[in-house]
């Protein structure tokens, strides 16, 4: 597990704005009206309240294919489709999206501007001290995007390093510290994938670092014929290998809420259903887990 270092907005953000600004700032008032904690005693009454108003508002962060607002004004992504499926088992029909930047979104869930964090944002440590998770869905590791053909061989973050090659990636991202833990010390860093795809295309990047998921799914979205994902990256931290793991937040007092939403979580990975919904988004079986948010919340 990556530990906490440096700037906290390196070492707990990935997830950045990708949809398009005018799309989130439409959709960024739905649902704008507040449920207040109004009883955090006993793990908490959100979702009885949530069940009465018949709605529930997540917390996005437009990346590609996690949360995001499709061209068609549309929430979307793997995300919001399992938090749909979860909510309406609770007896909660209707989710509502609220489109911010990653680096808010904890501090939104805080607010009570919304009610769950629904962006696959990745445990540790640090968020665990601010927020409660369910049970990751997914553990993932890095990839870059380069230019076609892979021309400087670049293949993990020490190639980068030895290479000198101009390095780059999200605002935030945890690859900050992977890139800082093998000495590159030059780190370009960009609002979003397709910034990404763009300064490798340019060449005002050699490589361009995220979630291995984003990055293909940034390449082909992009449909550039100048650029490509490598395969997956195994970024190391004090010489153990980094597997990150996303998963849904809560506010810490609302432990009934989040317990009854791992609980149908649990359900769907039992049966499949889980991999059925997310495999449409690029995840594949090898990135289901069994981690559990207890054992990535360990320093």
């Amino acid at each position: 597990m990556a530990r906490p270092r440096g700037n906290d907005t390196y070492r707990i953000g990935r997830r950045t704005l990708l949809a398009g600004a005018a799309a989130l700032s439409a959709l960024g008032a739905v649902g704008c009206s507040r449920v207040s904690t109004a009883d955090v005693r006993n793990g908490g009454d959100l979702l009885e309240r949530l069940r009465a108003q018949g709605f529930v508002k997540l917390g996005l962060a437009g990346e590609q294919p996690l949360s995001y607002i499709g061209k068609d004004g549309k929430m979307t992504g793997y995300a919001p489709k399992v938090a749909q499926r979860i909510f309406e088992r609770l007896g909660v029909p209707e989710v509502r999206p609220f489109p911010t930047e990653f680096g808010s979104l904890i501090s939104g869930l805080n607010s009570q501007q919304f009610d769950v964090v629904a962006a696959g944002m990745y445990i540790n440590p640090t968020r665990c001290a601010q927020v409660i998770f369910a049970d990751p869905e997914y553990q993932m590791v890095s990839a870059f995007i380069v230019r076609k053909g892979n021309p400087m061989n670049l293949n993990s973050f020490e190639d980068v390093a030895k290479s000198g090659a101009r390095f780059a990636t999200g605002s935030g991202y945890a690859d900050i510290a992977y890139a800082q833990e093998v000495g590159i010390k030059n780190i370009m860093t960009l609002p979003d994938q397709l910034a990404g795809v763009l300064a490798v295309e340019q060449g005002r990047a050699d490589v361009f670092s995220g979630t291995a998921v984003s990055m293909r799914n940034a390449v082909k979205q992009a449909g550039s014929r100048r650029v490509e994902a490598t395969e997956e990256v195994q970024a190391k931290i004090d010489g153990e290998p980094v597997t990150d793991a996303g998963a849904f937040a809560f506010r810490k007092a609302e432990t009934n809420l989040r317990d009854a939403f791992n609980r149908e979580l649990h359900k769907m990975k039992d049966s499949g259903e889980l991999l059925r919904i997310m495999r449409p988004f690029g995840y594949t079986e090898e990135q289901m887990t069994d981690l559990t948010a207890e054992e990535k919340c360990r320093p």
